[in-house]
Protein backbone atom coordinates (compact mmCIF):
# COMPACT_ATOMS: atom_id res chain seq x y z
CA UNK A 1 0.00 0.00 0.00
CA UNK A 2 2.91 2.29 0.56
CA UNK A 3 4.48 1.64 -2.59
CA UNK A 4 1.08 2.63 -4.03
CA UNK A 5 0.97 5.94 -2.40
CA UNK A 6 4.28 6.74 -3.56
CA UNK A 7 3.73 6.01 -7.25
CA UNK A 8 0.69 8.25 -7.30
CA UNK A 9 2.84 11.19 -5.06
CA UNK A 10 5.47 10.22 -8.16
CA UNK A 11 2.79 10.34 -10.63
CA UNK A 12 1.36 13.77 -9.52
CA UNK A 13 4.93 15.26 -9.02
CA UNK A 14 6.14 14.28 -12.42
CA UNK A 15 2.11 15.85 -13.03
CA UNK A 16 2.63 18.89 -11.50
CA UNK A 17 6.68 19.57 -13.11
CA UNK A 18 5.30 18.14 -16.56
CA UNK A 19 2.79 21.38 -16.79
CA UNK A 20 5.65 24.30 -15.48
CA UNK A 21 6.19 26.46 -18.58
CA UNK A 22 3.29 24.96 -20.65
CA UNK A 23 1.93 27.80 -22.38
CA UNK A 24 2.09 30.12 -25.10
CA UNK A 25 5.31 31.02 -25.91
CA UNK A 26 6.48 34.73 -24.87
CA UNK A 27 7.20 37.49 -28.05
CA UNK A 28 8.54 40.64 -27.49
CA UNK A 29 8.25 42.82 -30.52
CA UNK A 30 9.87 46.52 -31.43
CA UNK A 31 8.09 48.95 -32.88
CA UNK A 32 7.94 52.89 -33.04
CA UNK A 33 6.90 53.86 -29.72
CA UNK A 34 8.97 51.17 -27.72
CA UNK A 35 8.77 47.39 -27.19
CA UNK A 36 5.80 44.95 -26.38
CA UNK A 37 6.06 41.86 -25.29
CA UNK A 38 2.70 39.70 -25.65
CA UNK A 39 1.83 35.91 -25.47
CA UNK A 40 2.13 33.65 -28.74
CA UNK A 41 -1.94 33.54 -30.71
CA UNK A 42 -3.34 36.18 -28.48
CA UNK A 43 -7.29 34.77 -28.10
CA UNK A 44 -8.86 38.20 -27.46
CA UNK A 45 -7.76 40.93 -29.76
CA UNK A 46 -8.92 44.32 -30.39
CA UNK A 47 -7.49 46.31 -33.44
CA UNK A 48 -7.66 50.51 -33.94
CA UNK A 49 -5.70 50.03 -37.32
CA UNK A 50 -8.28 49.08 -40.59
CA UNK A 51 -5.24 47.88 -42.34
CA UNK A 52 -3.64 45.49 -39.36
CA UNK A 53 -7.53 44.16 -39.32
CA UNK A 54 -7.69 43.65 -43.26
CA UNK A 55 -4.34 41.70 -42.79
CA UNK A 56 -5.64 39.81 -40.35
CA UNK A 57 -8.40 38.67 -42.10
CA UNK A 58 -6.13 37.52 -45.15
CA UNK A 59 -4.52 35.57 -42.37
CA UNK A 60 -7.65 33.83 -41.19
CA UNK A 61 -7.61 35.92 -37.86
CA UNK A 62 -10.51 37.34 -36.39
CA UNK A 63 -10.62 40.51 -33.98
CA UNK A 64 -13.17 41.06 -31.64
CA UNK A 65 -13.43 44.87 -31.20
CA UNK A 66 -12.92 47.57 -33.75
CA UNK A 67 -13.82 51.36 -34.23
CA UNK A 68 -17.09 50.75 -36.69
CA UNK A 69 -17.52 54.66 -36.55
CA UNK A 70 -15.81 55.08 -39.90
CA UNK A 71 -15.28 51.22 -41.42
CA UNK A 72 -14.38 51.54 -45.01
CA UNK A 73 -16.21 48.80 -47.52
CA UNK A 74 -13.84 46.85 -47.18
CA UNK A 75 -14.38 45.86 -43.66
CA UNK A 76 -18.38 46.18 -43.70
CA UNK A 77 -18.53 42.86 -42.53
CA UNK A 78 -17.00 43.88 -39.34
CA UNK A 79 -20.24 46.27 -38.42
CA UNK A 80 -21.90 42.82 -37.84
CA UNK A 81 -22.80 42.61 -33.64
CA UNK A 82 -20.44 39.79 -33.14
CA UNK A 83 -17.76 42.34 -32.92
CA UNK A 84 -17.99 45.04 -30.49
CA UNK A 85 -17.63 48.63 -30.89
CA UNK A 86 -14.81 50.39 -29.18
CA UNK A 87 -15.20 53.93 -29.59
CA UNK A 88 -13.49 55.78 -33.24
CA UNK A 89 -10.25 56.18 -34.44
CA UNK A 90 -9.03 59.12 -32.06
CA UNK A 91 -11.65 58.64 -28.96
CA UNK A 92 -10.79 54.62 -28.25
CA UNK A 93 -14.14 54.09 -25.25
CA UNK A 94 -11.84 53.06 -22.37
CA UNK A 95 -14.25 51.35 -19.91
CA UNK A 96 -15.64 49.02 -23.31
CA UNK A 97 -11.95 47.98 -23.57
CA UNK A 98 -11.19 47.15 -19.82
CA UNK A 99 -14.60 44.97 -19.77
CA UNK A 100 -13.08 42.92 -22.78
CA UNK A 101 -9.49 42.13 -20.98
CA UNK A 102 -7.97 42.36 -24.37
CA UNK A 103 -4.60 40.01 -24.87
CA UNK A 104 -3.82 42.21 -27.41
CA UNK A 105 -4.81 45.81 -28.42
CA UNK A 106 -3.21 47.09 -31.81
CA UNK A 107 -2.77 50.59 -32.97
CA UNK A 108 -1.33 52.90 -35.67
CA UNK A 109 -0.50 56.78 -36.39
CA UNK A 110 -4.24 58.05 -35.35
CA UNK A 111 -3.93 56.42 -31.47
CA UNK A 112 -0.66 56.81 -31.25
CA UNK A 113 -0.79 59.37 -28.06
CA UNK A 114 -3.10 57.00 -26.42
CA UNK A 115 -0.24 54.48 -26.73
CA UNK A 116 1.04 54.47 -22.95
CA UNK A 117 -3.08 54.56 -21.90
CA UNK A 118 -4.16 51.74 -24.00
CA UNK A 119 -0.92 49.58 -22.81
CA UNK A 120 -1.82 49.72 -19.07
CA UNK A 121 -5.00 47.41 -19.99
CA UNK A 122 -3.43 45.31 -22.30
CA UNK A 123 -0.29 44.49 -24.36
CA UNK A 124 -0.52 47.38 -27.31
CA UNK A 125 1.44 47.00 -30.61
CA UNK A 126 2.14 50.39 -32.62
CA UNK A 127 1.99 48.49 -36.69
CA UNK A 128 1.92 52.03 -37.84
CA UNK A 129 2.85 52.64 -41.86
CA UNK A 130 5.47 55.00 -42.95
CA UNK A 131 4.93 57.48 -46.09
CA UNK A 132 8.67 57.48 -47.25
CA UNK A 133 8.80 53.62 -46.07
CA UNK A 134 6.10 52.12 -47.17
CA UNK A 135 6.41 49.06 -48.60
CA UNK A 136 9.42 48.15 -46.03
CA UNK A 137 6.43 48.81 -43.47
CA UNK A 138 3.85 46.55 -45.40
CA UNK A 139 6.27 43.77 -45.08
CA UNK A 140 7.72 44.38 -41.78
CA UNK A 141 3.58 44.67 -40.49
CA UNK A 142 2.82 41.60 -41.96
CA UNK A 143 5.69 39.44 -40.59
CA UNK A 144 5.23 40.82 -37.19
CA UNK A 145 1.63 39.62 -37.69
CA UNK A 146 2.61 36.38 -39.30
CA UNK A 147 5.31 35.89 -35.94
CA UNK A 148 2.52 36.45 -33.50
CA UNK A 149 0.14 34.58 -35.05
CA UNK A 150 2.13 31.16 -36.75
CA UNK A 151 0.94 32.41 -40.13
CA UNK A 152 4.57 32.74 -41.57
CA UNK A 153 3.83 31.30 -44.35
CA UNK A 154 1.11 32.50 -45.57
CA UNK A 155 1.88 36.06 -45.31
CA UNK A 156 5.11 35.53 -46.86
CA UNK A 157 2.72 34.02 -50.16
CA UNK A 158 0.75 37.06 -50.17
CA UNK A 159 3.65 39.23 -49.31
CA UNK A 160 5.12 37.78 -52.60
CA UNK A 161 2.51 38.48 -54.65
CA UNK A 162 1.82 42.36 -53.46
CA UNK A 163 5.95 42.43 -54.49
CA UNK A 164 5.01 40.55 -57.92
CA UNK A 165 2.22 43.54 -58.65
CA UNK A 166 4.62 46.38 -57.34
CA UNK A 167 7.23 45.05 -60.08
CA UNK A 168 4.73 44.84 -63.07
CA UNK A 169 3.25 48.21 -61.89
CA UNK A 170 6.97 49.36 -62.29
CA UNK A 171 7.59 47.95 -65.15
CA UNK A 172 4.87 48.90 -67.22
CA UNK A 173 5.28 52.72 -66.34
CA UNK A 174 8.94 52.90 -67.28
CA UNK A 175 7.48 52.07 -71.41
CA UNK A 176 5.32 55.52 -71.23
CA UNK A 177 4.81 58.69 -69.76
CA UNK A 178 4.44 58.25 -66.30
CA UNK A 179 4.15 61.90 -64.25
CA UNK A 180 1.44 62.57 -61.82
CA UNK A 181 0.01 64.81 -59.55
CA UNK A 182 -1.93 63.31 -56.47
CA UNK A 183 -4.08 65.59 -54.95
CA UNK A 184 -6.97 65.36 -52.43
CA UNK A 185 -10.52 66.84 -52.85
CA UNK A 186 -11.93 67.62 -49.15
CA UNK A 187 -15.36 69.29 -49.81
CA UNK A 188 -13.85 71.94 -52.61
CA UNK A 189 -10.69 72.75 -51.18
CA UNK A 190 -7.55 70.64 -53.21
CA UNK A 191 -4.06 69.59 -51.45
CA UNK A 192 -1.03 68.21 -53.46
CA UNK A 193 1.04 65.53 -51.89
CA UNK A 194 4.55 65.45 -53.25
CA UNK A 195 7.81 63.37 -52.94
CA UNK A 196 8.62 62.78 -49.27
CA UNK A 197 5.10 63.34 -47.91
CA UNK A 198 2.38 60.59 -46.41
CA UNK A 199 1.13 59.54 -50.49
CA UNK A 200 5.24 60.11 -51.58
CA UNK A 201 5.38 56.07 -51.94
CA UNK A 202 3.61 56.70 -55.16
CA UNK A 203 6.50 58.11 -56.54
CA UNK A 204 9.47 56.67 -54.85
CA UNK A 205 7.98 53.01 -54.79
CA UNK A 206 5.11 52.32 -57.23
CA UNK A 207 6.76 54.11 -60.33
CA UNK A 208 5.50 57.26 -61.09
CA UNK A 209 7.17 60.10 -61.63
CA UNK A 210 5.92 63.76 -60.03
CA UNK A 211 5.44 66.47 -62.20
CA UNK A 212 6.16 68.63 -59.32
CA UNK A 213 9.10 67.96 -57.21
CA UNK A 214 8.86 70.63 -55.19
CA UNK A 215 5.55 70.52 -53.08
CA UNK A 216 5.93 71.44 -49.73
CA UNK A 217 6.20 68.62 -47.33
CA UNK A 218 3.05 68.38 -45.03
CA UNK A 219 0.79 65.97 -43.29
CA UNK A 220 -2.42 67.36 -44.93
CA UNK A 221 -0.61 68.25 -48.12
CA UNK A 222 0.17 71.79 -50.33
CA UNK A 223 -2.51 73.68 -50.64
CA UNK A 224 -3.26 74.15 -54.78
CA UNK A 225 -5.70 75.67 -57.32
CA UNK A 226 -7.07 75.18 -60.67
CA UNK A 227 -4.61 77.05 -62.22
CA UNK A 228 -1.69 75.24 -60.96
CA UNK A 229 -3.45 72.14 -62.37
CA UNK A 230 -3.66 73.20 -65.34
CA UNK A 231 -0.41 75.04 -65.71
CA UNK A 232 1.70 71.41 -64.35
CA UNK A 233 -0.59 69.61 -66.98
CA UNK A 234 0.22 65.96 -65.68
CA UNK A 235 -0.67 62.98 -67.62
CA UNK A 236 -2.01 61.19 -64.85
CA UNK A 237 -4.16 63.18 -62.14
CA UNK A 238 -4.49 60.86 -58.99
CA UNK A 239 -7.39 61.52 -56.88
CA UNK A 240 -8.62 60.97 -52.67
CA UNK A 241 -11.72 62.18 -52.06
CA UNK A 242 -11.24 62.83 -48.77
CA UNK A 243 -15.22 64.06 -47.95
CA UNK A 244 -15.84 60.49 -49.53
CA UNK A 245 -14.85 58.92 -46.27
CA UNK A 246 -15.38 61.81 -43.65
CA UNK A 247 -18.49 63.30 -44.85
CA UNK A 248 -18.79 66.72 -47.48
CA UNK A 249 -21.27 67.82 -49.66
CA UNK A 250 -19.08 68.52 -52.62
CA UNK A 251 -17.24 65.62 -54.37
CA UNK A 252 -14.12 65.48 -55.91
CA UNK A 253 -15.67 64.50 -59.00
CA UNK A 254 -17.80 68.02 -58.73
CA UNK A 255 -15.08 69.71 -57.63
CA UNK A 256 -12.52 68.96 -60.67
CA UNK A 257 -15.47 69.15 -63.00
CA UNK A 258 -14.70 72.79 -64.50
CA UNK A 259 -13.47 74.38 -67.37
CA UNK A 260 -9.83 74.62 -66.65
CA UNK A 261 -9.11 71.18 -65.73
CA UNK A 262 -10.83 69.64 -69.06
CA UNK A 263 -8.24 71.93 -70.58
CA UNK A 264 -5.05 68.88 -69.03
CA UNK A 265 -4.19 66.01 -70.93
CA UNK A 266 -5.35 63.84 -68.30
CA UNK A 267 -9.14 64.84 -68.53
CA UNK A 268 -9.05 65.12 -72.18
CA UNK A 269 -6.97 61.21 -72.09
CA UNK A 270 -9.50 60.32 -69.40
CA UNK A 271 -6.49 59.60 -66.99
CA UNK A 272 -8.01 61.34 -64.47
CA UNK A 273 -8.08 58.21 -61.73
CA UNK A 274 -10.55 58.46 -58.94
CA UNK A 275 -9.41 56.39 -56.07
CA UNK A 276 -10.76 53.80 -53.66
CA UNK A 277 -10.57 56.82 -51.07
CA UNK A 278 -11.07 54.59 -47.74
CA UNK A 279 -8.67 52.48 -48.47
CA UNK A 280 -6.44 54.96 -49.21
CA UNK A 281 -7.05 57.35 -46.39
CA UNK A 282 -7.72 55.26 -43.59
CA UNK A 283 -6.66 51.31 -44.46
CA UNK A 284 -3.60 51.48 -46.79
CA UNK A 285 -0.93 49.25 -46.09
CA UNK A 286 -3.09 45.93 -45.21
CA UNK A 287 -2.18 42.68 -47.12
CA UNK A 288 -5.47 43.20 -49.19
CA UNK A 289 -5.85 46.95 -49.18
CA UNK A 290 -2.25 47.17 -50.67
CA UNK A 291 -3.35 44.64 -53.38
CA UNK A 292 -6.69 47.53 -54.15
CA UNK A 293 -4.07 50.54 -54.08
CA UNK A 294 -1.71 48.72 -56.71
CA UNK A 295 -5.05 47.81 -58.67
CA UNK A 296 -6.33 51.75 -58.72
CA UNK A 297 -2.94 52.67 -60.01
CA UNK A 298 -3.24 50.16 -63.05
CA UNK A 299 -6.61 51.21 -63.88
CA UNK A 300 -4.79 54.74 -65.25
CA UNK A 301 -2.82 52.33 -67.47
CA UNK A 302 -5.08 50.73 -69.41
Amino acid sequence: MFKNKLLILVLVLISVLGSVGVGAAEIKVEHLLGETKLEENPAQVIAFDYASINSLAELGVEVAGLPKSSLPAVLADYQSDQYVDIGTLFEPNFEKIYEMQPDLIIISGRQADLYDQLSEIAPTLYLGIEGNNFMESVKKNAKILGEIFNKEALAAEKLNKIETQVLNLKNKLKAQANEALLIMANDGSLTAYGPGSRFGYVYSEFGFEPIDKNIAVSNHGSSISFEYILEKNPPYILVIDRAAVVGGSTTAKMTLENQLVKATTAYQDDKIIYLNSEIWYVASGGLGTTLTMIEDLEKALN
